[in-house]
């Protein structure tokens, strides 16, 4: 991959260990407030395409958005061995945060894993969070608890399935192969399953299924060991007293309610709200709703 074959507006960020990280910046380069979107395993930047498109309009003014593919997935590298982990996630926002956002306030607005990025980086960069995050939103995320998730299945479908991904997760990690698979249009009845609440949008499940058939075998596999061992209750206390939401899918599978009530409470101040009918792709199921909730923390931010 070279530059030029990236999208217009895309560069490369090197990270410390090499690692190439695909970055897009859009808005007003002078704007008051960044706001850095980060997406969730085996997604893409692009997960946040709506959501940018309509945030300058519901803020009714000048925003500035970073947003940027995890290593191993989208435009970005593979991830070395041994580094597709949360904890690394964090630390390659942290120098993403360096690099194009050095200084003044930021918003963080995470999804499924990008929210646990959020939480990683509250444990490994607290003052870089201290400093300059002026609001936090968790969408579609979890705190932790996803060894084994249920997926709202009976307990006996739920352990087939889980057994079953745990056997696709080694075959993976063994792989030399660029992406999980050349084509995706096979993936797209249990992506939509698994994903996406009622009545999705036949592009917006096509669309993701691309996005999970373009993450690199090696990273998919070590990110989902990296999720099983994610446990950061504790760090939510950790994240600054600043405007916060936490939104959830009422459908959602992979991250459902009884997560983001354990987040609520560990977080009493923060706004909770919930979408009926929603699965786990809240940015692109309710990308108006999203985009409010995210203008709501950016809005509050000193001017």
């Amino acid at each position: 991959m070279t530059a030029q074959q990236l999208e217009q507006g895309t560069r490369l960020l090197r990270t410390s260990d090499g690692t190439r990280l695909a970055v897009d910046e859009s808005g007003s380069p002078d704007a008051p407030v960044t706001v850095v979107l980060i997406h969730g395993w085996t997604l893409t930047r692009h997960t946040w395409d709506r959501v940018t498109d309509r945030l300058p309009a519901a803020l009714g003014g000048p925003v500035r958005i970073v947003r940027f593919d995890h290593r191993g997935h989208g435009d970005s590298d593979p991830s070395p061995e041994g580094t597709a982990t949360i904890a690394q996630c964090a630390d390659d926002l942290a120098e993403v945060i360096a690099d194009r956002v050095p200084e003044g306030p930021i918003v963080l607005a995470g999804h499924s894993m990008g929210g646990m990025t959020i939480m990683a980086l509250a444990e490994r960069h607290p003052r870089l969070l201290a400093e300059r995050v002026t609001g936090v939103a968790l969408v579609a995320t979890s705190s932790g608890g996803l060894s084994a998730p249920g997926l709202r299945l009976p307990d006996p479908l739920a352990r087939v399935f889980n057994a079953g991904e745990r056997k696709l997760r080694t075959v993976l990690a063994r792989s030399s192969a660029r992406r999980v698979s050349p084509r995706s249009g096979w993936m797209r009845p249990g992506l939509r399953w698994l994903l996406f609440g009622s009545g999705p949008a036949a592009a917006d499940v096509a669309e993701s299924a691309d996005w999970v058939a373009g993450c690199h075998p090696a990273s998919f596999a070590g990110f989902r060991q990296s999720l099983a061992e994610h446990e950061r209750g504790a760090a939510l206390a950790s994240l600054p007293a600043v405007p916060t939401v936490i939104l959830a899918g009422l459908s959602d599978r992979l991250c459902p309610l009884p997560h983001a009530r354990r987040m609520s409470e560990r977080l009493p101040e923060a706004g909770f709200y919930l979408y009926g009918g929603a699965g786990h792709m809240l940015p692109m199921e309710r990308a108006d709703e999203v985009t409010d909730r995210i203008a709501d923390v950016t809005r509050s931010v000193p001017g």
